[in-house]
């Protein structure tokens, strides 16, 4: 048997007792960690590989809970103006998005994700084989889900055509070690409910996660409560939708009725802190989720959105958001937050049983932290350093599926100067489009 080890680090396993092992060590086998530990238990092995974290944190690779990673081609276009979306990116999406713009801008954004510690990113956009054809390239994992939605879409001539788009993918790609398909409603106001209910009956039948926007927009509540008398949740309860195959996008507005059905269904949800904060809507109620058993991770969300889509920024964010809405600096420990951002990240995504954690058994996606950069020195609180004072930057090894995808800062699993190359060359030919609109 060949086993790899990841030592001369402090192993941040993320599970349920939050044990923390100074002078540790990971050992792989394949695609799994068998066995973890002080660094004493290295003697029982033979290793083709060692990895030294030289003296930096191990720990599980983060989660990125809900994007549009191929929205990378437009970032930073339409900045500070109103209707943004409306005026600039449906437009230019209607226009422009292609399999070729699709695949380009998701293998630019999967390669900021790996420099950044992300091992799993959930996405969902049109083209939706062309993201997992590029994330399977460069050895990312991924829940990719087709947009479904009532309308014409760039790779739908007819609305809801995404049902049979997604049908295809789940066939291509089920089964995959990397690459989990889903079906992917765009959101409660953009999907009648008999498409919805469609769409739930088809994820059962194929075990297939279901990814939406919910209870994101202004608008989307006043229509519900104008319409149906309910919130967007309770009417996904109401219309027999709401289950633990279903992850939630942004949930900004929720109440106590909603945490409630959210917990019982074991619902998903990813919140978009950044995202959210930058489009001036209110502040999720996460803490409250979170009391009442809800599994809350994080998400950047598109890259138009958010602009990053690294997770080690977001956790910054959401604690002192969450802290400053509740004015109170207890609110949401620096622990709580990493595990946001790892296991119950995972829990969200409902891949916990795989990914979220180093234990035995689970799959090695595995980074290591850098920790003797001065804005991490010195350190009292391993989880305070993360979440206060780490940069994506300072991720220095990455490995996923018990592959290395980055070493010392190198992406290994893609030519990083000509994926940027391919997508400036794309946005001179979005920027020519605007010039006509």
């Amino acid at each position: 048997m060949s086993y790899k080890c990841i030592y001369n680090g402090v192993v941040l396993t993320m599970n349920a007792s939050g044990e923390i092992i100074e002078n540790g060590a990971v050992v792989i086998e394949g695609a799994r960690i068998v066995a973890l530990g002080n660094e004493a238990l290295m003697g029982g092995y033979e290793f083709e590989e060692m990895i030294d974290a030289r003296g930096g944190i191990i720990m599980p690779g983060f989660i990125n809970g809900h994007g549009h990673v191929s929205m990378s081609v437009f970032r930073t276009l339409g900045e500070d103006v109103p209707n943004r979306l409306q005026r600039f990116l449906f437009p230019l999406e209607d226009r422009l998005i292609c399999e070729n713009y699709v695949r380009k801008g998701a293998m630019l954004g999967i390669a900021e994700m790996i420099l950044g510690g992300v091992t799993t990113f959930v996405d969902m956009y049109y083209f939706e084989d062309e993201v997992a054809k590029a994330a399977k390239e460069m050895g990312m994992r991924a829940i990719v889900g087709e947009t479904i939605i009532d309308r014409i879409a760039p790779d739908a001539q007819l609305p809801y055509e995404g049902i049979m788009h997604a049908k295809a993918l789940i066939e291509k790609w089920r089964g995959d070690d990397l690459i989990t398909p889903a079906l992917a409603p765009h959101a409660t106001y953009s999907n009648d409910e008999a498409h919805l209910k469609e769409i739930c009956e088809i994820s059962k039948e194929l075990d297939v996660p279901v990814l939406m926007h919910v209870s994101e927009m202004a608008y989307e509540i006043s229509k519900f409560r104008e319409v149906y008398q309910l919130s967007p949740v309770q009417y996904l309860d109401h219309i027999g939708v709401l289950n633990n195959k279903l992850i939630a996008a942004h949930v900004v507005y929720a109440d106590e009725a909603d945490f409630a059905l959210l917990a019982k269904h074991d619902v998903g949800v990813v919140h978009c802190v950044a995202a959210n904060a930058k489009s001036g809507r209110p502040v999720s109620p996460v803490n409250e989720m979170l009391k009442r058993g809800v599994k809350v991770g994080l998400g950047t969300d598109g890259p138009m959105s958010g602009n990053t889509l690294d997770v080690i920024g977001l956790l910054d964010q959401v604690a002192k958001v969450q802290k400053i809405n509740e004015k109170d600096n207890t609110v949401l420990t620096a622990r709580e937050v990493v595990e946001m951002g790892t296991i119950l990240g995972a829990k969200a995504i409902h891949m916990d049983a795989k990914v979220g954690s180093l234990e035995v058994g689970k799959l090695a996606d595995v980074i290591i932290i850098d920790t003797i950069a001065p804005h991490l020195q010195p350190i009292y609180d391993y989880y305070s350093a993360l979440v206060y004072g780490a940069y994506p930057q300072d991720v220095v090894f990455s490995m996923i599926h018990g592959k290395t995808v980055m070493q010392d800062r190198k992406l290994l699993t893609g030519d990083l100067p000509q994926i940027i190359k391919a997508v400036q060359k794309i946005s001179k030919k979005i920027k020519a489009e605007m010039v006509e609109m």
